[in-house]
């Protein structure tokens, strides 16, 4: 066992989404009312600092209004890897020299139990009410489902209330949503990173909403007990640095159990971050679309809709869907359980561009519904899976003598590959990913999460036995390539922050864990 490394506790950067850009990008801005924000006198150093998500925007399209120009840049510039993808897709017998994809966090692992239950006559069922406009919040029966399945698996004190939930398309439908009802244009959410990149595109294209980066460091320092720990001294912090741009804070976003890290929150740790939250009164929207797929027991996940009190109910808005925890991404079932009408109601008026069809919702009711189903076959099952493949994937990379977060929640794995950077830019960082997906295999690079560090990478687990091992083939053909490289060329004049020497020893984080794992290989 070895000590995690420890280092002189400073401050955490935060980062603010500016809108300050030119030409389109500012008369789209300026179109939907944003305030410029003032500067402060003098900055604190290592603080805080100022990015931007259409920095690199450029277009040269007569066609489309700016905000359309805006949005079509953000689909050119973010989905290369995905459309790359999707015209080269593995497949087994058709394509076999296709693309792996172990970037896009999808669970593979249960289609024959879903296959079996969506098939059973129940799913079936058609009555003139499902073929009509309904209540746009969604069906009564579904919001009644939805409200005592939280109450069940968020092990909520109090039973839920079928009036404080909505049903939309999906999560990203409900950060657009939320986003546009509780911020004014060129507002921001705290967000810690690194954290799932698209969040940046559902609030931003609709309501021109930005984010303030909570940076989080992969050195345990000060008080921390783990890597990428975020704590609510860094939160103050961060709200310091982005209120003194000028910035407008109305929000905070949690993620639980968080994507890319795999980890979970603590109900200690979850009241601090609402306590927070209330002192300053921000809304708070925490994400649960992972709260079923918790594998390690170990880990004690545990809602917030399950704490037995909310500091600031009213300001509170949790979501979940079945697109992660019932490997149903293509569905579209999201819901939102907030205490607030207002919010609710708002949010509804929207759902009639984001809204399901009637035979979905009953779909959707008849599953949840399905305790006994759910309880005895598909988690025991779905969680034996996710923890065989995490397993496998875990021991590949331990081999290859490869640093990761190990986690115990989610599809993936949060990979330190920072050793086969040369100069460890993030530069380096996209042609790594490049280089990658030449060799077809597909990950996500850390840029995209907002990760402060170059060089990690998100890996998917949750996929079939021979995808994965041809993924990881292709993956180590590429790693033992660059690791030739990288000893061909002296070090980097600018030291990176070392985690282990990688040479000797590879390690997997527990969340919750005070040691390094000696490696196998």
């Amino acid at each position: 066992m070895f000590p995690l490394p420890q280092k002189e506790s400073r401050a955490p950067a935060t980062c603010l989404g500016s809108a300050t850009t030119q030409d389109v990008v500012s008369s789209y801005q300026d179109g939907l009312g944003r305030e410029s924000p003032g500067k402060p006198d003098q900055k604190l150093p290592g603080l805080y600092g100022v990015g931007d998500p259409v920095s690199k925007f450029s277009s040269d399209s007569s066609c489309l209004s700016s905000r359309g120009r805006v949005i079509k840049w953000f689909w050119d510039s973010a989905e290369e890897g995905y459309r790359t993808y999707h015209m080269d897709e593995y497949d087994e017998v058709k394509n076999p020299d296709g693309i792996i994809n172990l970037g896009t966090s999808e669970n593979k692992l249960c289609f024959d139990l879903l296959s079996r239950r969506l098939s059973q006559s129940d799913m079936l069922r058609v009555e003139p009410s499902l073929l009509q406009y309904p209540d746009w919040r969604g069906h009564p029966f579904l919001r009644e489902e939805v409200a005592k399945f939280l109450s069940y698996y968020c092990k909520s004190p109090a039973p839920l209330k079928p009036e404080n939930v909505v049903v939309l398309n999906g999560c990203a439908s409900l950060f657009s949503a939320l986003a546009t009802v509780l911020c004014e244009a060129g507002e921001a959410f705290l967000i810690p990173t690194p954290y799932y990149g698209a969040i940046t595109q559902h609030v931003y294209l609709y309501g021109n909403v930005r984010l303030a980066y909570v940076y989080l460091d992969s050195e345990v320092t000060g008080l921390d007990s783990c890597p990428f720990q975020l704590t609510v001294e860094k939160l103050e912090l961060a709200l310091q640095g982005a209120t003194s741009e000028g910035a407008k804070v109305k929000g905070l976003i949690l993620i639980n159990p968080q994507n890319p890290l795999g980890n979970v929150y603590s109900p200690e740790e979850l009241q601090g971050f609402l306590g927070f939250a209330e002192r300053h009164k921000l809304h708070v929207i925490v994400d649960e679309v992972y709260m079923l797929s918790v594998f390690e027991e170990s880990l004690g996940y545990h809602s917030v809709l399950g704490l037995e009190r909310l500091p600031d109910p009213q300001r509170t808005h949790v979501m979940w869907a079945t697109s992660k925890d019932f490997g149903m991404s293509g569905l579209r079932f999201g819901t939102l359980y907030t205490e607030n009408q207002e919010v609710a109601t708002a949010v509804a008026s929207l759902c009639r561009y984001h809204g399901l069809s009637g035979l979905l919702q009953s779909q959707m009711a008849q599953l949840l519904r399905d305790r006994d189903w759910i309880n005895q076959v598909y988690l025991p099952e779905n969680h034996s899976r996710l923890k065989a493949a995490h397993t496998y994937v875990s021991e590949e990379l331990q081999a290859l003598g490869v640093p990761f977060l190990r986690g115990g929640a989610g599809f993936f794995l949060w990979v330190d590959l920072r050793k086969f950077l040369r100069q460890g830019t993030f530069e380096e960082e996209l042609l790594l990913w490049r280089r990658l997906l030449e060799s077809k295999v597909l990950l996500s690079f850390g840029k995209a999460f907002e990760c402060k560090e170059p060089g990690w990478f998100r890996l998917i687990f949750s996929d079939k036995t021979h995808r994965l091992r041809l993924g990881m083939q292709r993956l180590r053909q590429v790693l033992e390539s660059k690791s030739q490289e990288t000893e061909d060329v002296p070090p980097p004049t600018t030291p990176r922050t070392p985690v282990s020497s990688a040479d000797e020893v590879a390690f997997a984080w527990f969340f919750r864990g005070n040691a390094l794992l000696s490696s196998s290989g």
